[in-house]
């Protein structure tokens, strides 16, 4: 392990994820859960994908064509988009007294934060810092701990959203932000 190596890869994957899908997504279903199993869900997504960038990750890209990546995240975008406007339109008594499950929220930003994920610009720095480096456990722990950190800015800030702002109106905000970044994914598709 050399931590000038983990130093280095720091920055670079935390500016990369900084204006990031997952980014949004992860401030979004703060607004929805417990920001720390949110924050807990996301955290073990980005684990796997680390691990996977910096063992086999170059491979796997090659093997599993982008196009299909990117319509199974724009699926799973359109989903929580049609969820959260539906969550949004039950009525304020219900949703003061609705609280997701410690296990559904973290499974949740977990599926989330892991389809998001794949062939994203972060998870590709990551496998190159590692081929780069010869190095995938500095890179890894460089890389690990900078998305954790996006991740933390994300939910933080869906929490501190929330006391501002009443939770239908968030709740439907955030199917159009996810609409967006449906839209997002299949513009990827054809690009």
């Amino acid at each position: 392990m050399n931590p000038l190596i983990t130093l280095a890869v720091f920055p670079v994957i935390f500016l990369g994820e900084l204006p990031d899908k997952t980014m949004f997504a992860s401030l979004v279903l703060a607004t929805r859960g417990k920001a720390s199993h949110v924050w807990l869900g996301a955290a073990g997504a980005f684990v796997v994908h680390v691990v996977i960038a910096t063992t086999i990750g170059v491979a796997l890209f090659h093997i599993v064509p982008k196009r299909v990546l990117e319509g199974i995240i724009a699926a799973m975008f359109l989903f929580g988009a049609f969820f959260a406007w539906r969550e949004g339109n039950k009525d304020e008594d219900h949703l003061a007294q609705e609280e997701a499950s410690k296990h559904g929220v973290m499974a949740t930003a977990f599926i989330v934060v892991f389809l998001a994920e794949w062939g994203d610009l972060t998870q590709i720095l990551t496998a190159n810092l590692a081929a780069r480096y010869h190095s995938p456990l500095s890179v890894g722990i460089g890389s690990t701990l900078a998305l954790w950190s996006v991740a933390a800015i994300a939910v933080a800030s869906g929490k501190t959203l929330i006391r501002h702002i009443n939770v239908a109106t968030i709740r439907k905000f955030t199917a159009g932000v996810l609409v967006l970044l449906a839209a997002y994914s299949v513009w990827e598709i054809f690009r």
